[in-house]
């Protein structure tokens, strides 16, 4: 016996139409959800971390030591940095950009690398001898000044009184500013360390546009940089030799300390500085 077939009737396609208009609807609302969920964990995945004290930023605490040595080294980016460039000590003397790739040894500084490339005990600075690091003699044992973690007293400057007569920006020390006045004279040069060269050809300042509307474009200042820097210390290992347009960057990648994110939050001025770098952005990022 053949079967008639099953007719619908007007009103049940027309529930069945509005079952599915109804599901579709609550789709686009899940979806809308998990789109605004999903932003707002990556903006708080990618915003810049709040910066600490300006007198504890840039610290860098070396904790591989022995058991009996005199405890974890302390190392200060403001002290130094008032002194000497950045490419001084990261091209001439060779520290790595990235932490725990150095290789640093009470060893390696008494035969004159690392930081015993400049105290070595005979190297002058201000007319002064740089006192030696690791030395074994007893008359110079200042294993404190650097292995000064926990040890309050032991450190020769302290940040405020250090830099009670720098200019002062929105955060710290303006580095930029107090070396544009000659407030401080950041030395480039080590004798029998630093290599005679002639300066590398400087290229001019130019615009960055962002591809989000709403972000002010970057005025990026090779002259400010180089300064710090030279040529070297940012190219090709940090930034690429390459055409312009072709280094795909970002806020995302410079958080996560790649790029302007090698140096900016880490020792250069946070990324919270948002008019660092945008002149017509919001001062502060929370």
């Amino acid at each position: 016996m053949q079967k008639t077939p099953m007719v619908k009737s007007p009103m049940a396609r027309k529930t069945r139409r509005n079952e599915c208009s109804l599901l579709l609807f609550v789709l686009l609302i899940l979806a809308a959800i998990m789109l605004l969920l999903g932003s707002t964990v990556l903006a708080q995945i990618y915003l810049p971390n709040p910066a600490p004290e300006p007198s504890e930023y840039g610290k860098v605490v070396f904790d591989k030591h022995s058991a009996t040595g005199p405890g974890p080294v302390v190392f200060d980016h403001w002290l130094h940095r008032s002194h000497f460039t950045c490419r001084l000590c990261h091209v001439d003397v060779g520290f790595a950009m990235e932490a725990n790739a150095t290789g640093i040894t009470a060893a390696t500084n008494r035969e004159g690398f690392h930081c015993g490339a400049c105290h070595d005990g005979k190297k002058l600075f201000e007319g002064r001898p740089i006192f030696p690091s690791c030395s074994d003699a007893p008359e110079n044992n200042q294993c404190d000044r650097c292995h000064s973690l926990g040890k309050p007293g032991v450190r020769k400057y302290e940040y405020h009184k250090f830099t009670a007569k720098f200019p002062k920006g929105i955060y710290g020390v303006d580095w930029e500013q107090a070396e544009q006045t000659g407030v401080i004279k950041p030395a480039d040069f080590v004798e029998g360390l630093s290599v005679k060269r002639p300066p590398m050809p400087r290229r001019g300042d130019f615009s960055i546009k962002a591809q989000d509307s709403w972000v002010h474009p970057i005025l990026f200042s090779h002259q400010k940089h180089v300064v710090w820097n030279g040529c070297e210390l940012c190219h090709p290992d940090i930034f690429p030799a390459a055409q312009k347009g072709t280094a795909r960057y970002s806020m995302f990648s410079n958080i996560e300390g790649r790029f302007c994110g090698a140096c900016h939050g880490k020792v250069a001025f946070p990324l919270n500085n948002c008019k660092g770098c945008h002149p017509r952005g919001p001062t502060w990022a929370p």
